[in-house]
């Protein structure tokens, strides 16, 4: 059987048994809901996609840290089954990670596209699509950094607090760490090495890329507000993109290498 062949079937179980757990299902209901409530209360298709994108930065990183990691725990016997196979350990954790995440994927556009296309094409509609690409991108990257952290943690306990502790970080703390920085270096020209920060936190790429879809000074933070007035246009949307597709394949990667030397 083929490399691709393998990774495939792999994917299918893995998908088929993430659906069994309905917490898939929960996780698609949540944002048909919060899509839903947001777009009868807004004003327009532009501050729905506002409130949802403000909403999606902090709930993705959290739900798919959370529970990805909880199910990589969970799913450690059928992990040790297929070891058993003549399956190679890359191609497992291809199929492993593949078939975690693109359900989780799949949720979050199912629960935030429907209620637009039942509505009809939104005026916004290249603001929505930023959005889309935004959550599926932050799911890939927290759903990596998640097989990282269980793989790298035996205890399930300490597993979840580490990844609580990732997303309190990325999510909250950091930029009021960003910000107590300028106000101690003030008196500094730390434009440029704040825009290396904002590259150390794909949160911030995140709101970075809606940022520049929307225009919206609600979403900058303060990263956000000096990368906007340094990189503008399509080189700044190129420059974060890549920047955000480093974040998936670096944790990726680093999960491979974890699952390969991990003795089960």
């Amino acid at each position: 059987m083929s490399t691709h062949a393998t990774v495939g079937k792999i994917v299918r179980s893995q998908a088929r048994d993430v659906l069994r757990s309905r917490w898939i299902l929960v996780y698609t209901a949540f944002f048909l809901v919060l899509t839903e409530g947001v777009l009868r209360f807004s004003g327009s298709d532009a501050m729905a996609i506002l409130s949802l994108a403000t909403a999606t930065l902090m709930i993705i990183p959290l739900a798919t840290l959370i529970l990805s990691t909880i199910y990589v725990y969970n799913a450690r016997e059928f992990t040790e089954l297929l070891l058993a196979q003549p399956i190679a350990r890359g191609e497992l954790y291809a199929g492993l990670y593949l078939g975690l995440a693109l359900p989780t994927v799949g949720g979050f556009l199912v629960g935030v596209a429907a209620p637009f296309v039942v509505r009809g094409v939104p005026t916004a509609g290249g603001a929505l699509a930023t959005l889309l690409a935004v959550g599926a991108a932050l799911t890939f990257a927290f759903t990596a950094i998640a097989f990282c952290i269980a793989l790298r943690a035996e205890d399930r306990l300490r597993g979840v607090a580490v990844a609580l502790g990732v997303w309190l970080l990325v999510a909250v703390v950091y930029d009021g760490m960003v910000l107590t920085a300028v106000a101690l270096l003030s008196d500094y020209p730390i434009e440029r090495p704040l825009l290396a920060l904002m590259f150390a936190n794909p949160v911030d790429l995140g709101r970075v890329l809606l940022l520049l879809k929307l225009d919206a000074s609600a979403l900058m933070g303060y990263t956000g507000a000096v990368f906007e007035r340094f990189i503008a246009g399509s080189r700044g949307v190129l420059l974060a993109s890549a920047a955000l597709a480093f974040w998936i394949a670096v944790p990726a990667t680093i999960g491979a290498r974890l699952f390969r030397r991990k003795d089960f």
